[in-house]
């Protein structure tokens, strides 16, 4: 298990675990990261990481994907 900011771009990757405060967890799942989900890593610019959840596209920040697992 690696943290999601170690992933490639283009690399399709499953969470396994997320990390942080209970509100953070919930700002996470809110966003569609749950453990099981598939992501797409899309690209990675300076301190954040683009990820496809769901159809969807979101940025995140490199400290909160530390905290999600793959």
């Amino acid at each position: 298990m690696l943290p999601l900011c170690f992933s490639n771009a283009g690399e399709e990757v499953i969470v396994r675990k997320i990390g942080g405060s209970p509100e953070v967890k919930k700002h996470l799942e809110d966003l569609g990261f749950t453990v099981g989900e598939t992501i797409t890593v899309v690209n990675s610019l300076g301190n954040n990481v683009i990820v496809k959840v769901k159809e969807s596209r979101v940025a995140i920040s490199d400290e909160l994907a530390k905290k999600i697992m793959v």
